[in-house]
Formats: C-alpha cells, structure tokens, sequence
C-alpha cells in the first residue's frame, strides 16, 4: 500500500480482486470476462490505496470514449418491491452526471497510446464526458429474475438488454455499458461480503459486451456505504454506482485498461476514503440533484503526483 491505507481488525491483500472466471454458453452469449469487485467497507481508507499511478494495459478497447449507459431493472421482482426508492435515485444520479466535474477525471486517460503510458498528454483517443450519458432504462418484468443470479446468467441478461435497446453493433458496444440492477432482496451471492458491485465482459454476437453486476445496494447496510461520512441512509447507491461507471469509462474490458501496478482500478485506489482526508466521499450537485460519490484517482492531482479528487481539473 501507499502513504493513503486500510484501516482494519486485520489486513486484506487487496481492495480489488480479479477473478477469471470459465466459459459457459447462453443465448446469445458466449465466454465470460474477468470479474473486479468493489470490496466491502471494511473500516476505512484515508488515501489512495494500491501502488503507483494508473497506466494503460493496452487492451483493445482502453477507455469509453463517448460512454452510453444502459440500465436494465432486472425482474418482476422489482414490482411494488422498491423500499429505497433505488431505482429513482440510480436514474436521477446518471441523468446528470454526464458532463460533470466529478466524471471530467476519466478524461485524462485514453487509448490508441503506447502500453504503459501514464500521462496521455493530449495524445489518444481521450474518455468521453459529454451530457446525456445515461441513454435508457428497462424494467424487464415479463418474467422472475433469478433469485441469486450467476455470472452466465447476468452475462445473459446484459445481452438481453443490448439487443431490447438495439444495441447490436460491436463497434457501439465499445462505448456502451450496461448496468443488470437486481431487486431487494435478490441479488447474486457474495454480496455485502465479498463485494458491493463488481463489472465484467460478456462475448455476444453484438461484440463484448461490458456490464455491471448492480445489486439492491441498501441491503447491504453499512458495508456498502449505508450513513458513510454521515452521508445518509442511501448513500451508498451513488457511491458504488459511481465507482463502478468510472471503472467501466476506464477499463471496459477489464484489466486491460487503466490500472496500477497492484491491479487497482480508477475507483479502486479511492473507496472507503473517511472525512477528514483528501479525497473522501462526499456529496456533489448535479443538474439533477445531490448526490454521495466516491473520489477518483487522478495521475495529474498535486503536480502529476496523482491522488484522489472529486473534481478535475
């Protein structure tokens, strides 16, 4: 770890871990990606985690350039089954966050550079902010979600999603991500103990797809950012929701996009950051209303020192 740390009742190796996962079939869909996962708050940061600054792996598709965000409300379960008004706050939060502060640090990375670049400096193909990024959303109700969905099975699904909103194109899939949201008390196993959200790829005949695993965030409690920084009962949806959309800007095919020497993602090196220090979560405005975010990490902070902000430049 860097000067920033975890602090803990014992040590975890790592904030994120990348999990490779085997292939299975689906309609529609073929071999699964790499999974990395937003840990569990598990007492609390008070700087960047992980070692060195973010560089580009080189992977075919290193940054979203114009991102486009889908989301998918995944089962009738979702009706009348909404306590915490998730699906509202998660729709308002990404309205607005298009074209904001908080989401310009993604710009500062990019593609079509050399493997191991650490400063784009004007060249490549920069991340995209533009307004409007959230494109759609679907409540897919016809049927019952699973009630603890697989890999294979949000996998399927987030090819689902891409063919409903006619998303067929490969070449659009390299800046669309799409987020499987899955109802209270429904979501895939691990979560609120292994992982609070976590991103991935899928194979398809519409090109890999990039997805997140969205779980119901509030069951979860204070492990995944329930009253974090006093920042209210709800706080952790935007704060992993965001977490997770920047990772995705960043490294859509995960790892091969922006990461540190540790395998630490853009959101990875600044969760959990208590008040107090540089970088810790907080609320921002958005034209759609207030928000809790986590920072992110940006390589130009503090002279190209890099560190965790909630705004860039």
């Amino acid at each position: 770890m860097r000067a920033g740390r975890f602090v803990y009742s014992f040590v975890l190796a790592a904030l994120c871990v990348v999990l490779v996962a085997g292939s299975v079939t689906a309609a529609g869909s073929g071999s699964q990606g790499k999974i990395t996962y937003m840990r569990p708050r598990i007492g609390y940061a008070t700087g960047p985690s992980g070692t060195g600054q973010l560089a580009y792996k080189g992977g075919p598709v290193g940054v979203e350039s114009a991102p486009h965000l889908y989301i998918d409300f995944w089962g009738s379960q979702w009706t009348n089954n909404d306590p915490s008004g998730e699906a509202a706050i998660v729709e308002a939060f990404f309205s607005g966050v298009g074209g904001s502060s908080w989401n310009n640090t993604v710009t500062q990375y990019c593609e079509g550079v050399a493997t191991g670049t650490v400063y784009c400096s004007g060249s490549g193909t920069a991340a995209g902010n533009q307004t409007g990024i959230l494109v759609s959303w679907w409540y897919d109700n016809a049927s019952s979600a699973p009630h603890r969905p697989s890999q294979s099975a949000l996998g399927a699904e987030a090819v689902r999603a891409a063919a409903y909103f006619g998303q067929t194109s490969a070449t659009a899939n390299t800046n669309n991500q799409y987020f499987i949201a899955t109802s209270h008390g429904n979501n895939a196993s691990g979560f609120g103990t292994r992982y609070c959200a976590w991103h991935s790829t899928v194979s398809s005949s519409y090109g890999t797809i990039s997805y997140t695993n969205f779980p119901y965030i509030t069951d979860a409690g204070t492990s995944c950012g329930a009253n974090f920084n006093g920042l209210g009962a709800n706080a952790g949806i935007t704060i992993v929701g965001g977490h997770e959309f920047g990772e995705t800007e960043t490294d859509p095919q995960p790892s091969t996009g922006w990461l540190d020497s540790t395998g630490y993602e853009i959101g990875d090196k600044c969760a959990w950051i208590v008040s107090g220090y540089q970088g810790a979560a907080a609320d921002i405005t958005l034209t759609t209303g207030t928000f809790a975010v986590q920072s992110l990490y940006s390589n130009a902070y503090n002279s190209d020192a890099g560190g965790c902000v909630l705004s860039y430049p």
